[in-house]
């Protein structure tokens, strides 16, 4: 096992892109970085760290097949190794993470996140500034407060988000859809065979269109215009749609 220093001062961009394993990032004060990889010889051996002027890179380069791993999206398998990543990054980088199979998990403050994951979790404890794009299969997600907006693809997992400052975006397909509070901006939400629930914030007017097609309807307010509590608060424009599941919609704090 071998940690490895760079200088990296903001704006920075970490990026990791390893087949399978566990992948854990932590910001941290400081304008340094430090990566360490480990597990699977062979793999390791294969896999890149350097930096590229803003970016930071930890990509695994072998070919398809080498060592016994076969690495694919969608039809193909993965088997025969993994790599364990541990990077930590200065407080505000953004992070750019792509597997096959890896969990992610991600703490401390983040400028915004990028993820894709065929077979993995994704974890962030702390905050993302910025945007949050995720994209995942067989696996699930739940991100903390994120300021931006969120873009959220799920097939086969439960998602979970703490807070979103700015619109949302969420398609998920066999799993659940929670939203613990949204403030403002468009929330668009449809799920096939999973429940949805989202949150608005006190103090938010609210627009909400919702249907099912197999599933229960509630909601702690209207499903039409409802002014927020002092009557000029912001505005959150809700459409959802269930095609097998329960939409809820609730008032949070």
């Amino acid at each position: 096992m071998n940690e490895q220093r760079f200088h990296t001062p903001l704006p920075l961009e970490l990026a990791v892109n390893i087949p399978a394993g566990t992948i854990a990032i932590e910001t941290i004060d400081g304008d340094e970085s430090f990566v360490t990889i480990d597990g699977n010889e062979k793999l390791a051996a294969q896999t890149v760290v350097e930096q590229r002027g803003g970016r930071l890179v930890v990509e695994f380069q072998g070919k398809r097949g080498l060592f016994g791993i076969t690495i694919a999206v969608g039809d193909f398998s993965i088997g025969g190794g993994s790599l364990r990543v541990r990077a930590r990054v200065p407080h505000g980088a953004a992070v750019r993470v792509t597997s096959a199979s890896a969990d992610a998990t991600l703490r401390g403050k983040l400028a915004s996140l990028d993820a894709k994951s065929v077979s993995g979790d994704v974890l962030v404890i702390g905050e993302i500034s910025g945007h949050a794009v995720v994209k995942t299969v067989s696996g699930d997600l739940r991100l903390d407060p994120v300021g931006g907006d969120v873009r959220i693809q799920s097939v086969s997992g439960d998602a979970g988000l703490r807070s979103v400052g700015g619109s949302l975006v969420a398609k998920s397909v066999s799993g659940d859809l929670r939203v613990e509070s949204i403030r403002a901006g468009h929330a668009e939400l449809t799920s096939i065979s999973g429940d949805i629930e989202i949150g608005i914030a006190a103090g938010s007017s609210v627009d909400v269109d919702a249907s099912s097609v197999s599933g229960d309807l509630s909601s702690e307010v209207p499903l039409a215009s409802a002014p927020g509590e002092d009557g000029n608060g912001p505005i959150v424009v809700v459409r959802g749609k269930t095609v097998s599941g329960d939409f809820k919609v609730a008032r949070t704090a």
